[in-house]
């Protein structure tokens, strides 16, 4: 045959929208013309795909070959599309069978020896073939990866030679599985910890509602400490949230197969950009903070940060997702992280230690804090004060709970969460608050009290009736009570600094 067809995916954003490779072979000068949008790596495909070829053992044809990788306003990146023109290629030339390409999808990069190489976002592309009615063939790396997501039929392949050899029906490819849960990540255990119980508390708080969390305090008081052991309080991610996070670190190569079902916890350094952060590029890529999709995201030394840059977090912060328009093309990826960010107090750090070492002004201490917006501060729903360790906390045994022990009251609090409203207290919206996190009457003072006092805005109001839902949650009561409203009105108290 003269043409041929072969299908495959694309990537835009995390959908992977299907791609038609169409193969024609044509009389007149030899000749190999791609178009239908390619950038330059797809271009640079003329060149592997002939090596693999004639490398493969098979006749590269010396024909005028033209491919067209519909639809043509789709832009098509990366060289995921190497190994459905090769095989294009091999059946318009009658040099494999041609038959069985409608019940595949094929994506992989081409060595120079035919050889496949992993692609990006195998498994964010796995999701949309479920149901398709075809079978997805993938480098093996790739397989292993779009295997976990359950979907369909995903047949692993080690070369364009053994990808013919299963066309042909000489030898079939193997079904790929799974391997996930192997070699899982431990995390430091909360036991490690010495004093700082406020702080304890309140990362136990976070973790049973998905808070966000701010912590203040000098050098070396634990605040980086704290933050690392959050992951390990938290339960692990139930599979369609699993796979969600995992499309996402897919898209940039990031994904272990291994830690599938594991919370991400990232931490991106003070040095960052606002498109490192949330997200950018031409084609967009997603962010640190899609990236940490279901996961962590610690900023540490919050302060340090580009005051612009952390000011594109108060949507995703809001609404769990982050919209990128560029000129010639738009993503959106999913952002529900749980943002955890440490800072000092004052420009030298030691303000809070009360023995004279801070040498700062009070101007220089308003400027500092000064670098984090009101409407920053009032999205985040706990702010504390990490102190200084005294000398006995730091030579005494480890006290306090381990991190298994916490993770009980924890799912406990979360499962309560799940059966009364079907998602997390901290992405409640404002009418959910008023069903779930309705205070009781000596409750409702008390925050009408804290409200005048510590001039709160509505949106604070709103973030600490979520804290006292979650409290009463971890305290297994249904009803709010004002011991609740109390404890979450403490950790309100920086937001007047």
């Amino acid at each position: 045959m003269a043409l041929a067809i072969a299908h495959s995916r694309g990537l835009d954003g995390l959908n992977a929208p299907p791609v038609t490779v169409e193969v024609h072979l044509a009389s007149g000068l030899p000749s190999f013309t791609l178009v239908g949008l390619p950038d330059t790596e797809v271009k640079e495909a003329r060149d592997r795909v002939r090596a693999a070829i004639v490398n493969s053992g098979f006749e590269f044809p010396s024909k005028r070959i033209t491919v067209n990788l519909a639809p043509a306003d789709l832009p098509k990146e990366s060289g995921r599309f190497d190994l459905p023109i090769a095989i294009g290629i091999l059946a318009a030339s009658n040099q494999t069978s041609g038959k069985a390409l409608a019940d595949y999808e094929f994506a992989g990069e081409l060595s120079l020896s035919g050889e496949l190489r992993p692609i990006r976002g195998a498994l964010a592309m796995a999701l949309q073939t479920a149901g398709n009615g075809k079978a997805f063939i993938l480098p093996e790396a790739s397989a292993r990866e779009a295997a976990l997501t359950g979907a369909g039929e995903i047949l692993s392949a080690t070369s364009l030679l053994a990808v013919c050899a299963h066309l042909s029906g000489q030898a079939l490819l193997p079904t790929a599985v799974a391997e996930a849960g192997e070699n899982l990540p431990v995390f430091p255990d909360l036991t490690e910890v010495r004093g700082q119980a406020q702080a304890k508390r309140a990362l136990e708080i976070a973790a049973a509602g998905n808070h966000s969390l701010l912590m203040v305090g000098p050098p070396g008081s634990g605040k980086s400490m704290l933050a690392a052991r959050l992951p390990g309080l938290m339960p692990a991610l139930h599979p369609a949230a699993a796979k969600e996070s995992a499309a996402v670190l897919s898209l940039v190569g990031q994904f272990q197969p291994a830690a599938f079902g594991v919370r991400p916890y990232r931490q991106p350094h003070h040095t960052a950009s606002a498109v490192a952060l949330v997200g950018g590029g031409n084609p967009p890529r997603p962010g640190e903070i899609s990236l940490a999709h279901q996961g962590v995201l610690f900023l540490d030394e919050l302060t340090e940060f580009d005051r612009k840059v952390l000011e594109t977090l108060r949507e995703p912060l809001e609404t769990g997702r982050i919209h990128i328009a560029r000129a010639a093309r738009q993503a959106e990826f999913p952002a529900e992280f749980q943002l955890v960010a440490a800072m000092n107090p004052c420009p030298c750090g030691f303000l809070s230690h009360g023995n004279g070492k801070c040498r700062c002004t009070p101007d220089q201490i308003a400027r500092y804090r000064g670098k984090l917006s009101g409407p920053f501060l009032d999205r985040i729903d706990l702010l504390l004060e990490v102190p200084a360790l005294p000398a006995e906390a730091l030579t005494g045994k480890a006290d306090g709970e381990n991190s298994a022990t916490v993770r009980v009251r924890v799912e406990t609090a979360l499962a309560r969460q799940m059966a009364r409203q079907n998602k997390v207290n901290a992405r409640l919206n404002a009418s959910e608050v008023d069903i779930h996190c309705e205070p009781d009457e000596a409750g409702s003072k008390l925050l009408k009290q804290a409200t005048t006092q510590l001039d709160l805005s509505a949106r604070a109001w709103h973030r600490i009736l979520k804290v006292a839902r979650t409290i009463a949650d971890l305290a297994g009561s249904d009803a709010i009570r004002a011991a609740h409203v109390g404890e979450a009105i403490q950790y309100r108290r920086f937001a007047r600094g």
